[in-house]
């Protein structure tokens, strides 16, 4: 399959013919990647079974996996659900479009494949200028969960979807990098008190300030459950070579560094920018100085250490406050060991 590659991302009128042939292909049944402000997104028209098929066969998704449709403005969103409580409206006004994905009743417009079958849908109205003008001109919603291969860190970059899907989809918007650079903060609202399924760019003080009371799902990770939101039961995020998860002060991530070096191991270090400069090892990475810099850095960090550079990965722990909360969460499910 070829790939046409849109590149976009220096013209500030987001090129409209790109804009336009992108939208036609997704209307045709086609798959396209896209740029939203977490990560890029590989989509195809969600009311259609046979274009949702594409994007679990080109991602390699496990079927059971629900996707989420995305739409340009609350009308649109409407269109798809049976009922909008009231606190939803609110968080709506509050944060959307933005990195945050409602779990509402499902009306049956969407295909039962995004749904997983289920009597529920996650829908999400992204914040990125390529994103709101894409669904727009289609004006149809579209599934897209993130646009890499299933299971490796997502793409902030075009270049990390490229890498990943080059000949498996049929097009790519090139609109540069992506801002928050975690997917979306997902909560269900089917309940009476709003449920957060997956933490991310949204965190559960920003959304207790306009609802209140904000539970936190205690089954995240229930390998058991059949999964209502993307991110909550599979293996995900995993860079080409094992990743330790290691918590404490610089010296006792060094002290874990100087170990395997004995034993013949090239170390890849990710960190903030102060235990970076405070630990030696093959190769280092600073994140940033704080969790909004180590947020975004952190998927294009974990793609940059690639099997025969290092044998091991090592990144610091980060405290779980805010969105340290979705930073954790991403990093827990990618490493094989956690060394607190």
């Amino acid at each position: 399959m070829e790939t046409k590659r849109w590149n976009i991302k220096n013209d500030k009128t987001y090129n409209h013919q790109a804009i336009e042939d992108a939208a036609e292909r997704l209307k045709a049944g086609k798959t396209i990647a896209f740029p939203t402000e977490t990560v890029y997104g590989l989509g195809a028209d969600a009311t259609n079974e046979a274009a949702v098929a594409k994007i679990f066969k080109a991602k390699g998704r496990p079927q059971d996996n629900p996707l989420i449709a995305h739409v340009a403005t609350v009308e649109q969103l409407s269109r798809l659900v049976d009922d909008i409580p009231v606190y939803a409206v609110q968080l709506m006004e509050a944060f959307s479009p933005g990195p945050l994905t409602y779990i509402l009743p499902n009306n049956g417009t969407c295909a039962d494949n995004v749904t997983a079958g289920q009597t529920t849908i996650g829908v999400r109205i992204p914040d990125h200028p390529v994103a709101q003008a894409l669904l727009e001109r289609a004006d149809v919603p579209v599934a897209a969960p993130s646009a890499n291969l299933s299971g490796k860190p997502s793409p902030t970059l075009a270049d990390h979807v490229w890498a990943d899907l080059h000949g498996r989809i049929d097009g790519l918007l090139d609109g540069g990098p992506t801002g928050v650079g975690l997917e979306s903060t997902v909560i269900d609202c089917t309940q009476e008190i709003p449920i957060i399924l997956r933490p991310g760019g949204v965190t559960k003080e920003q959304l207790e300030e306009v609802v209140g009371t904000v539970m936190t799902d205690p089954g995240l990770a229930n390998e058991k459950e059949k999964p209502k939101s993307p991110g909550m039961k599979y293996r995900h995020y995993s860079p080409e070579v094992p990743l330790w998860l290691v918590g404490g002060k610089p010296e006792h991530i060094q002290t874990i560094i100087n170990k395997e070096k004995t034993r013949g191991n090239r170390l890849g270090i990710l960190a903030s920018e102060r235990t970076a400069g405070l630990i030696q090892a093959d190769e280092i990475i600073s994140l940033g100085t704080d969790i909004t810099e180590i947020a975004a850095h952190l998927y294009d960090g974990l793609r940059k250490f690639k099997q025969g550079d290092v044998d091991i990965i090592i990144c610091e722990a980060f405290s779980e406050d805010g969105i340290g909360q979705a930073v954790m969460n991403r990093l827990k499910k990618a490493a094989t060991e956690y060394i607190q």
